[in-house]
């Protein structure tokens, strides 16, 4: 499983990097405006890193995040593309969020757990 769910955020990953520094035109478009097209590529991202390095969230959302920024400023170099500090923050806190759902549902799980009596 481990394996599988690395390879799929690894695969989102290079998806959203294809996307965002690729040609514009193949650049989906949708109804959601700039921050949800934003919000529905990042936060998947952080939901699938979550997910594939749970022993290892630190430094998986620090990747994540730091992704985002590259992405950002590599944007500089790309033809028909433009960096700006919003889309950032609009990334990062995309990419945080999908950390935190699955952070959240390790809590409620872990405690649910805890609280369910053993049958023995």
């Amino acid at each position: 499983m481990t394996i599988l769910s690395r390879s799929v955020a690894w695969l989102l990953a290079a998806a959203v990097t294809f996307v965002t520094l690729g040609p514009p035109r193949f650049r989906p478009l949708t109804d959601l405006g700039q921050i949800g097209e934003h919000m529905l590529a990042f936060v998947p991202i952080g939901l699938a890193f979550a997910l594939a390095y749970p022993r290892h969230r630190g430094p998986a959302v620090a990747t994540a995040v730091v992704l985002t920024g590259a992405l950002e400023l590599l944007q500089l170099v790309a033809p028909g593309r433009h960096a700006r500090l919003q889309d950032f923050v609009v990334d990062a806190l995309a990419t945080l969020a999908g950390f935190a759902m699955v952070t959240m549902l390790d809590l409620a799980t872990s405690r649910s757990r805890r609280s369910t009596p053993s049958s023995t």
